[in-house]
């Protein structure tokens, strides 16, 4: 019976390792393609090489963007920052949420605190955070939208953390680490955290997501990367009055966001168990 059981097990296994292959390999190739991109432009990304706003023709085959500069050899290069931006923030958010959501499950004080706090920052709107800190922050640039980022993105993913770890606090492992006179910081370490793995790598695809869009969001509105850089959601702004003219200008850079926002957290929820992505995803 038992040899039954493992033959009709087995195919599902492969069906579904198949499944998360398949989910894996469009946002590794999107990722692959933007950090590779600028090896494989033909133009630089400041030289006009056709009329602004050509069509699609020979040497440019997405056409020109405002000032006639290649629209494709723009897009390759436009990439590379943002998923460098967002990954960064993704790992910090993460590592914050991990720490502070067992802390505050393993001490009430530390809890409550953290609780107020988060209820506090979740309220507020990521366009108006995004825009307090580029104005206390001129000169700050991309690190400012990044350091936006972190804020706004740390509250709520502490949230999710901390309610993902309040019921194995109750552990007796973890209460006999406690009473064994364990610090906090081992006991969130050595006793919490290698059982929220799943959760934890689902938080950070979808902190990978919510980066991309909230940096998108802050180049769009010229807070962060100035021109001429070559930035996907600048790249919408600036072409944006002659997209009747080539609507790849705005077209390419727009389907380029949102097919690494939907490949990479595809590939990230497929490796999290459904009840970690539920989770995650349920405010």
């Amino acid at each position: 019976m038992s040899t039954a059981l493992t033959t009709a097990r087995a195919p599902r296994a492969c069906a579904g390792r198949g499944r998360v292959i398949r989910r894996l390999v469009p946002g590794v190739l999107m990722v692959l393609l933007a950090l590779t991109g600028p090896f494989l432009a033909a133009h630089p990304i400041d030289k006009p090489v056709t009329a602004p706003f050509a069509t699609a023709g020979d040497g440019a085959p997405l056409g020109g963007d405002q000032l006639g500069r290649d629209v494709l050899s723009r897009l390759l290069h436009g990439g590379t920052a943002l998923i460098g931006s967002a990954l960064l923030v993704a790992a910090v958010v993460t590592a914050l949420a991990a720490l502070a959501g067992c802390f505050a499950v393993l001490h009430p004080v530390v809890g409550r605190a953290v609780e107020r706090t988060a209820d506090v920052f979740i309220l507020l709107p990521p366009i108006l955070g995004i825009m307090l800190i580029a104005l206390a922050w001129p000169g700050g640039g991309r690190w400012a939208v990044i350091s936006a980022a972190i804020v706004l993105g740390t509250p709520y993913a502490v949230r999710i953390v901390a309610g993902a770890a309040a019921p194995l606090a109750g552990a007796g492992y973890v209460e006999a680490a406690l009473a064994g006179g364990e610090s906090l910081t081992c006991t969130a370490t050595r006793e919490l955290l290698p059982n929220l793995r799943s959760t934890i790598l689902a938080l950070f695809g979808l902190r990978f997501v919510e980066a991309v869009y909230v940096i998108s969001m802050a180049g769009f509105l010229q807070i962060g990367p100035q021109p001429p850089a070559a930035d996907w959601a600048l790249m919408i702004r600036e072409n944006s009055s002659g997209i009747l003219l080539n609507p790849w200008a705005v077209a390419a850079p727009s389907l380029a966001i949102a097919a690494l926002a939907i490949s990479v957290n595809l590939a990230a929820t497929s490796l999290a168990p459904r009840s970690a992505r539920k989770a995650v995803t349920t405010p």
